[in-house]
């Protein structure tokens, strides 16, 4: 009788330490895969540059400028002109220009292959214009 009970309790741990080691390789097996495919995804780098040159007509005005959702410049203008670069991080960018005191929004959709572009106030309304780059 000692010695049946004896095979049976060497039997459940030779159960349990195979079962141990699945679960040990299925662990190591998700860890490989899940490493493997975080390297493998790369973000898209472009050189392609635009210029956002804002004038002085919009001196003592409080503006903010945006491409696509990232806040590039929040502030209220002095009486000198500015100059924003900005690389291209997207298939296709708006440029977005916010008057603050009346919370009126300009859109401009931004060339893909990057540009020179003028902000200037003309009778109370924002105009934009683009040219292409040198």
């Amino acid at each position: 009788m000692d010695n049946k009970s004896i095979n049976s309790n060497k039997q459940f741990m030779i159960g349990n330490g195979i079962l141990a080691f699945g679960v040990f390789f299925i662990v190591c097996l998700f860890l490989y895969l899940s490493f493997r495919t975080s390297k493998t995804d790369k973000t898209k780098v472009s050189s392609d540059l635009y210029t956002i040159q804002i004038g002085n007509s919009f001196a003592g005005d409080s503006i903010s400028v945006y491409v696509n959702d990232s806040l590039l410049l929040n502030c209220t203008m002095g009486s000198t002109a500015l100059t924003l670069q900005v690389n291209r991080f997207a298939e296709e960018n708006a440029l977005m220009i916010v008057d603050n005191k009346s919370d009126e929004i300009t859109p401009f959709s931004l060339n893909p292959k990057g540009s020179i572009v003028n902000v200037e106030k003309e009778n109370g309304k924002i105009a934009i214009k683009e040219s292409e780059q040198q």
